[in-house]
């Protein structure tokens, strides 16, 4: 991911079914692929809820998603596994950190 895929300006914005089928925004925060271990080659997106009018409330939720595209479709699958969220935050963590530092030197 390049800091400008980071830094872009218009947010991307998805919507996923909760468990009543209602669809919530959620704006995508960060895409990126796993490049070595057991998760080599899985794409993955951390994404955080849409602020509304509705709530008050902030929210320092972010969520991880495995996610395939085929054309215009988009396949989100939750990360259930131990060890590959281990991995994806790890890796969330190593480009936060990277893209602060970028920040800085600037």
């Amino acid at each position: 991911m390049t800091k400008e895929e980071l830094n872009a300006e218009e947010p991307e914005i998805i919507y996923i079914p909760d468990e009543d089928g209602n669809e919530e925004e959620f704006e995508v925060i960060m895409k990126f692929e796993v490049e070595s271990g057991q998760f080599a080659g899985n794409l993955y997106m951390m994404v955080v809820p849409v602020e509304t009018d509705e709530t008050d409330e902030e929210t320092d939720e972010v969520y991880a998603f495995r996610y395939e595209e085929d054309g215009d479709d988009l396949q989100l699958y939750t990360i259930e596994n131990e060890e590959e969220w281990n991995e994806v935050e790890e890796t969330f963590n190593t480009l936060v950190a990277e893209s602060e530092l970028g920040e800085e030197d600037k």
